[in-house]
């Protein structure tokens, strides 16, 4: 059966192999978790070590048995991933897996030669950086700052490539993959220039990408700064929102007591008041640099979901209508002005 497969494995920094060698993955999985994390993954993911390679079988006989064609890793490490994101739900997991590759397809403006030398211009105007101290509960905390994003600068587009190559270092430690991770989002100068860059179209792209379509956990999405536009910026996104993810916006204005309830003043910068030193935006922009071949193995290769069929599962929602995005986004651009 095995000869009938078209079927590739890429590990990090490896070339492809082709399906029939799956058996000999390049590396064997070795747990890194603490004994507590251990512990904190059964109970929240319902990950029993002595059935996780089972479980990373089981998926991994899905994807060979359903999507022949699919090249894509198959190491316990990188499968492991998506049923964590998926608490172990098989069906569940498959699906995630599957819209990854799928969302690379159906966006090629964002995954086409995807890797951290062509957005150096964005982490150096300091759109956003990893705080270097995890909060209380193990969760890394993703600082984003759209108002050093200038419009006539560069393309929207390019802070979205940004974020998901910084999406896709973060999820590398078996520490995130369970503690999942905190947002924090300062939009202090943020106005009409950069609101109307957002229409519904693109909305529902970067929202169906981070619910459906990548193997991670956000905890919460702490605003802080907000200007009165963001209620316009907000009625754009929160129609795509499940309710669960809706619920996890924390809307701080300026008050930072507000925010050291979610994120301790400890581990903050000092220019949200905290005791960390001042935010340090180039050590992050230098393990992403550093990172290049890893990037250029993983999204510089031919379309992982070329010669295969698609069915309706494995595609996100068809994109809206011209019609009804030429109507949705007339009605958020009155709002975004009324803001005003």
């Amino acid at each position: 059966m095995a000869e009938e497969n078209d079927f590739t494995v890429a590990g990090p920094l490896e070339t492809p192999v082709v399906e029939n060698e799956v058996q000999s993955l390049p590396y064997a999985y070795s747990c890194t978790l603490t004994p507590e994390l251990v512990a904190k993954a059964r109970e929240e993911l319902q990950e029993k070590p002595e059935w996780r390679l089972r479980d990373v079988q089981a998926l991994r006989d899905m994807v060979l048995k359903d999507y022949p064609n699919l090249r894509t890793r198959l190491d316990d490490g990188f499968l492991l991933r998506f049923l964590r994101a998926r608490k172990f739900d098989y069906d569940k997991a498959l699906q995630l897996l599957v819209n990854y590759h799928a969302s690379r397809r159906s966006w090629p403006e964002v995954f086409h030669n995807l890797r951290p030398s062509t957005i150096k211009h964005v982490l150096d105007s300091g759109f956003l950086t990893v705080l270097p101290h995890p909060d209380p509960d193990g969760r890394l905390v993703l600082c984003l700052r759209p108002g050093k994003w200038r419009p006539s600068d560069y393309p929207f587009l390019d802070t979205i490539r940004a974020i998901y190559l910084t999406l896709e270092k973060l999820i590398q430690p078996e520490e995130t993959q369970v503690n999942g991770l905190v947002i924090l989002a300062d939009y202090n100068g943020v106005g009409l220039a950069h609101a109307s860059q957002l229409g519904p179209f693109l909305a529902k792209k970067v929202v169906g990408i981070l619910q459906d379509g990548f193997p991670i956990r956000i905890k919460a999405v702490n605003i802080i700064n907000e200007p009165r536009i963001f209620k316009g910026i907000f009625a754009i996104i929160k129609p795509f929102l499940k309710e669960k993810m809706a619920q996890r916006f924390i809307l701080h204005g300026s008050d930072l007591n507000s925010l050291y309830q979610r994120i301790p003043s400890d581990i903050l910068p000092e220019e949200y008041g905290g005791a960390a030193g001042k935010l340090n935006t180039a050590d992050w922009s230098t393990t992403l640099q550093n990172s290049e071949e890893e990037f250029v193995v993983e999204f510089c290769q031919p379309d992982p979901l070329e010669g295969a069929a698609l069915t309706d599962s494995m595609l996100f929602e068809g994109e809206p209508s011209e019609a009804q995005c030429d109507d949705s986004y007339r009605g958020v651009r009155s709002q975004l002005y009324y803001c005003y």
